[in-house]
């Protein structure tokens, strides 16, 4: 999760598709619902934004730092049972961390890579659920934050860009071994990237996209996309996206496809409803129809559900549905009752979603938890 709430940092054009205003989401009528519904269901301890989210065994949820309100780290994480609606478990974490990540690794732990906290951070650790504590996972060849975490199919875990000391933008990458907790660096990028996306493909490569370098006046923003080898070990060009993104987010389709959506112009002045989808059989970008609201800092928050739908949640009043059969999105019933950026979500074993945390207008966290259910 990535954040630019005060520009210090975690985290040409041809338009195909639509672009919309952000409008004050306070002041949208509710949606006619069609599938599903949205709806609080707990509390967390502590009211955060951008932090990580991650499914543990027993239906619970480990939830780690982020940052409180007027921007400084959190040490502190929290375990939420989805069965009983309540905080199970909570304690601090090894540093305070904000624009960390977090990674589900193949035997149920959870990897915890970088941040900040005044200091972009090497160090990992990585929770235990059957005992409930945190353990050191050595350290990254480079400080991040802001940077993604991908689970490849062999069980280490690709580690791309960010933002560095002295507020550099990285185009480095490294991958972790949890069998040897080595970090072993591998052929950069080929431009740096923060608010960019991860996501892993059916053949096991990942696709990069979008994102941006450099900040204010300098700022870029990124149409490029780029495709991780494991075999190789380097990136190789991947096909231009329809339009230049960062701030966006992706998911994985079931049939191999990859959606994007939302993301913002480099002043964050407009947000996106549209979304784009890539096709790898035919390495191209198509656009699909527009997402009922603006949506953008809405990385982590698009999940796949067993039918094969796409749950999009963040940074909205409402949620909404996209089909993949019918590239058409749908309302959700149900109002968060704010436009939260930086929320988190997470899919549970037993295929719910939760949806908790985020910051709205006024730079308020919510310590809101909210369920999906189909």
């Amino acid at each position: 999760m990535i954040w630019n709430r005060d520009s210090r940092s975690i985290t040409t054009l041809i338009i195909v598709g639509a672009i919309a205003a952000a409008p004050s989401q306070s002041s949208l009528p509710l949606p006619t619902p069609v599938d599903g519904a949205i709806k609080l269901v707990g509390r967390m301890m502590v009211a955060r934004a951008a932090a990580t989210a991650t499914t543990i065994a027993g239906n619970r949820v480990l939830i780690v730092g982020g940052m409180r309100e007027g921007g400084d780290a959190l040490g502190e994480y929290e375990v939420f049972d989805a069965t009983t609606n309540r905080v199970v478990a909570s304690g601090e974490i090894d540093e305070s961390r904000s624009g960390h990540s977090a990674t589900r690794l193949t035997d149920g732990r959870v990897l915890i890579l970088g941040g900040y906290n005044g200091s972009y951070l090497k160090s990992a650790a990585i929770f235990d659920p059957r005992t409930s504590r945190f353990a050191p996972a050595g350290s990254m060849n480079v400080g991040r934050s802001g940077h993604t975490a991908t689970l490849l199919r062999d069980g280490t875990v690709l580690i791309t860009g960010g933002v560095g000391d002295g507020w550099s933008f990285l185009a480095s990458a490294e991958v972790y071994d949890p069998r040897t907790g080595r970090f072993t660096p591998v052929k950069s990028m080929s431009v740096a990237r923060e608010s960019h996306t991860a996501t892993l493909l059916s053949d096991g490569r990942v696709l990069i996209t979008g994102g941006h370098r450099d900040r204010c006046e300098n700022i870029v923003v990124y149409s490029s996309t780029e495709i991780y080898d494991p075999a190789a070990r380097q990136f190789s060009a991947g096909p231009m996206l329809t339009q230049p993104r960062h701030k966006h987010e992706a998911a994985g389709l079931a049939d191999g496809r990859v959606l994007v959506i939302g993301g913002s112009d480099p002043r964050d002045r407009t947000r996106f409803t549209s979304a784009e989808v890539f096709d790898p059989a035919a390495n191209r970008w198509i656009a699909v129809s527009r997402m009922r609201i603006a949506r953008y800092k809405l990385r982590d928050t698009a999940l796949r559900l067993r039918d094969g739908r796409v749950l999009i949640a963040g940074s909205g009043r409402f949620a909404e549905l996209f089909d993949p059969r019918t590239s058409s999105f749908t309302a959700v019933e149900g109002d968060i009752g704010q436009d939260y950026s930086f929320a988190s979500a997470v899919l549970l074993d037993d295929g719910r979603a939760l949806v908790l945390g985020g910051y709205d207008n006024s730079m308020r966290n919510s310590d809101g938890i909210w369920r999906f259910t189909e």
